[in-house]
C-alpha cells in the first residue's frame, strides 16, 4: 500500500480492496455536481484484507494531517481500521464505539478534529426499508447472516432496535469461516438489549452454511455479508443449498460475479423468493458518508442522487 500524495483540492478517499473497479469512481463526479462540490475529487486507497496495524494507522494519520484530505469511506476494513487506529481519532460516534468499527472518516469544519462514524446501522436500515415488507417479522421468520464483519453487526443492530417494537426477528443466526471474528461479533452483539435470540456458527466451508440454510423457517432473510462474489471469488453457499420458501435473499455486493445472488435467482420461482442486490445499500452507504465528509445536507438531495444513480446504472 502506497499513501497518496498530498491533496491539492478537496479530496475524499475510498479505503477498500479493489477500489478502481467500483462504480463510485464514475458516479461520484455526477453526484458532486448535484451537491455543488464541483472542485471535489474521490481517490481510492487499496489495502490488503486484514493488513498490518501500521498500514491503517498511516492512512488515518495521512488524512488527519493533510489539509485538503477531507475524509473517507471505509469498506471491508471497518473493524480492522477501528482496532488499529481508534486512538488517532478525536471523536467516535456511539455506533462506532458499540460496534468497534469505522465506516466514515471526516473532520470538523475547522479541520481540527478527526471524526469516526459507523454509518452502517443507518445505511443498512435505509436499504432494508426499501424491500422488507411492513410487519414482516410478525410471520415468524429468522435472519441468517453469512459473515461476521461490520455489515452483519450493523444489520443486527438495526433489526433489533427498540423502535421496531415487537416487529423484530425471533432469531438471528450468524456464521463465519474465522472463529476469531465470530467470537468478536458474539461479544459485541451481547451488548444489545433485545428479545431476539442469537446463534453463532463456525462455518469454514460453504457446505456448513448449506446445513444452516435448510433449518430456516419460511419468511426468513438470508444475507451474503461476506466479500465472496466481489473482492474474492465464490459464494458462502454451494449450488446445493436450498433457500427457505417465501423468503428474502440479500446480496450485499452490487458488483463482481455475485454467485450468491445467482444461486438465489435460480430458486426464485420454485421457492417464491425476493432477491435483492446491494445497489440501494451502495447508494445509501455512499451518500451518508459524502454528507458527513463535505458537511452537506443529503436528505434534501436524495431523490435527485438516486435518479442520477439509476440513470448511470441503466447507461453504463
Amino acid at each position: 500500500m502506497q499513501l497518496p500524495d498530498s491533496a491539492t483540492q478537496p479530496t475524499m478517499y475510498f479505503i477498500g480492496v479493489t477500489t478502481t473497479k467500483s462504480s463510485i469512481m464514475k458516479l461520484f463526479p455526477l453526484w458532486a455536481k448535484e451537491l455543488g462540490l464541483d472542485n471535489a475529487v474521490l481517490k481510492g486507497i487499496d489495502i490488503d484484507i486484514h493488513d498490518e496495524d501500521q498500514v491503517y494507522q498511516d492512512v488515518v494519520n495521512f488524512i488527519k494531517n493533510d489539509p485538503e484530505s477531507k475524509g473517507a469511506l471505509v469498506t471491508t476494513h471497518k473493524i480492522d481500521l477501528y482496532n488499529a487506529a481508534k486512538e488517532n481519532f478525536d471523536y467516535l460516534d456511539p455506533y462506532a464505539k458499540m460496534l468497534d468499527e469505522i465506516s466514515s472518516i471526516s473532520k470538523s469544519e475547522n479541520g481540527n478534529e478527526l471524526r469516526g462514524h459507523a454509518k452502517d446501522p443507518i445505511t443498512s436500515g435505509l436499504a432494508l426499508e426499501e424491500f422488507v415488507p411492513e410487519n414482516y417479522w410478525q410471520k415468524g421468520g429468522e435472519v441468517f447472516l453469512m459473515g461476521a464483519g461490520g455489515s452483519t453487526l450493523a444489520i443486527s443492530s438495526y433489526l433489533t432496535d427498540k423502535k421496531h417494537g415487537d416487529n423484530v426477528p425471533k432469531k438471528i443466526i450468524i456464521s463465519n469461516r474465522s472463529e476469531q471474528r465470530l467470537v468478536s461479533a458474539k461479544n459485541l452483539l451481547s451488548k444489545l438489549d433485545t428479545t431476539t435470540e442469537f446463534e453463532f456458527h463456525y462455518a469454514p466451508n460453504p457446505e456448513d452454511n448449506d446445513k444452516i440454510l435448510e433449518t430456516l423457517s419460511p419468511h426468513s432473510l438470508v444475507v451474503n455479508a461476506t466479500g465472496l462474489g466481489k473482492d474474492r471469488p465464490g459464494s458462502p453457499l454451494t449450488d446445493k443449498g436450498v433457500f427457505p420458501n417465501d423468503s428474502l435473499a440479500w446480496e450485499l455486493n452490487y458488483r463482481g460475479e455475485l454467485d450468491f445472488m445467482h444461486q438465489a435467482i435460480a430458486q426464485k420461482e420454485d421457492r417464491n423468493l425476493h432477491v435483492e442486490d446491494g445497489w440501494i445499500y451502495f447508494i445509501h452507504g455512499w451518500t451518508q458518508v459524502i454528507g458527513e465528509v463535505f458537511n452537506v445536507d443529503i436528505k434534501s438531495h436524495i431523490n435527485q442522487l438516486e435518479q442520477i444513480a439509476a440513470d448511470f446504472q441503466k447507461n453504463k
